[in-house]
Parts: C-alpha cells; structure tokens; sequence
C-alpha cells in the first residue's frame, strides 16, 4: 500500500521525482507506473519499503530513513541483452555520488553490489518489460544505506552505512540529487560504461566462489565481457558467468 506523498514532487535531471512515505516495493510502483504509460525518467523514492525486493528473489528490508530508496523508471531505445549497461551505469554514478556527497569511494562487487572493503553499502535490482521481443520499460532500483544505527544481528559483521563509514551524518536528499545529475550524464554515454565498469569494479583479479543454482566452484574473476558476463579462471579452465552469487574469498 502507497501512501500520499510526504513532500511535493520534485523535477531533476530524469524527473519528476516522486516521493512517499511508504510503499511495498518502488521497483512494483515504476513498473505499475510504466505499464499506466509513465513517460521515461520517472523516479520514485521512498523513505520506507514493506515488502523491498533485492536480486535473487531476497528481500531488502531497512528502517524508515535509514537508506536511499529508489527506482528509476527508463524506456531506452536498447536490446535486451545491452540492458545490463542501465545497471552498470547506476552502479558507477551511486560510487561517484557517494564519493562526492559522502567523501569515500565505494568498489563495485559484481554484478552490482556497491562496498567498503566487504562490506556491502548498496545493492541494485533491475527489471525489464518486454513485448514481442522488445524493450519497452526498464526500472532500475537501488538501495543504499546511508544513515543507521544499528544493523540487526543477521547483517550486522557484512553491511555498513555512509555515516558509520565517515563517522557523521550523511544527507539521503544530497546522495539523491548527485546520484540523479551523474546517472543523467551516464545514460547520455553508454559507450563509456563497461571500460569505467571494469575500473571500479572490486572483483577482478580477487579469488573468489561461484554459487549458481545448481552447482558452485571457485576461481580468480580476471575480466568482464562487454556483455556485462564475469570471466572466472578455475584449476578446470575458465568459466563464463551471467548470473549468480559472487562471494570474495580471503587470499589464502
């Protein structure tokens, strides 16, 4: 259930941003909103989420304005299998936004989970609508804590938040407008994204473990394809991955 929104909508950058109270899932509120015919840019942010949704079918559950809530509702000219370029551009501008605003520089873990050292700061979920083949909606939506207390026990050795890593408050409204004006200019430059990707991304050259649905391995991550795929080095040769849980595995 959505509640009325908490303060006026705003226009920024890929506008208008919409903001609630509460809503069960921003990525379900754009997704409804693109499928009533919202025009592209919309992005909606919530201060709290009952029912938030992370990758893999996992929930992202975080106090009322503990964390950016957000998702960004896209309609690209784009193939379904370049998609994953949204993601890796989100991804880039939140740790450009977090340096900026906050004054560190997150590492991405592949696919899309933002850290400090591993410790996890943010995740991304994106979900697209195809018809016949086609495009025709993206939603991109992002979690990143930003100003908690205390983690409940079952996260609390693996996730951070901006102000527990700065030691001092950190304003949700300032890593919004930064991470919008820099995703803006990132989407004007897809081209960019996977050379820059590869830059920020953690992962490479780290060991690590591979769960996939029906098996896990472990190996060396040692680059990432244009098309967004991990490319692992194991003792049985190398191993491409386009889905799955990467864990980073401490050298020996």
């Amino acid at each position: 259930m959505t509640s009325a929104a908490a303060t006026p909508n705003g226009t920024g950058p890929l506008g208008p941003i919409r903001r609630l109270d509460e809503v069960d899932s921003t990525n379900r509120y754009a997704l409804d909103a693109a499928r009533a015919g919202e025009a592209s840019g919309l992005v909606v942010v919530a201060d709290h989420q009952s029912a938030g949704r992370g990758r893999l079918g996992r929930t992202w559950e975080a106090p009322a304005g503990a964390s950016l809530l957000m998702s960004i509702l896209l309609r690209p000219t784009i193939r379904l299998e370049a998609v994953h370029l949204l993601t890796m551009a989100a991804g880039l501008a939140m740790a450009d936004a977090v340096e900026a605003v906050a004054g560190f520089a997150p590492t991405i873990k592949w696919p899309n989970d933002l850290l400090v050292g591993d410790r996890k700061l943010a995740g991304m979920l994106t979900e697209a609508e195809v018809t016949d083949g086609e495009v025709t909606a993206v939603v991109v939506g992002i979690g990143v804590n930003v100003q908690w207390t205390d983690f409940p026990p079952e996260i609390a050795q693996t996730a951070t938040a901006c102000n527990l890593v700065v030691g001092h408050d950190v304003s949700r409204d300032a890593l919004l407008d930064a991470f919008v004006a820099r995703y803006g200019s990132r989407l004007a430059d897809l081209d960019a994204v996977p050379e820059d990707y590869r830059a920020r991304l953690g992962t490479l050259g780290r060991r690590v473990r591979i769960e996939l649905a029906s098996e896990s391995f472990e190996g060396e991550a040692v680059g990432v394809s244009d098309d967004g795929s991990l490319e692992v080095r194991t003792d049985d040769g190398p191993r491409i991955v386009t889905a799955g849980d990467v864990i980073h595995l401490r050298p020996a």
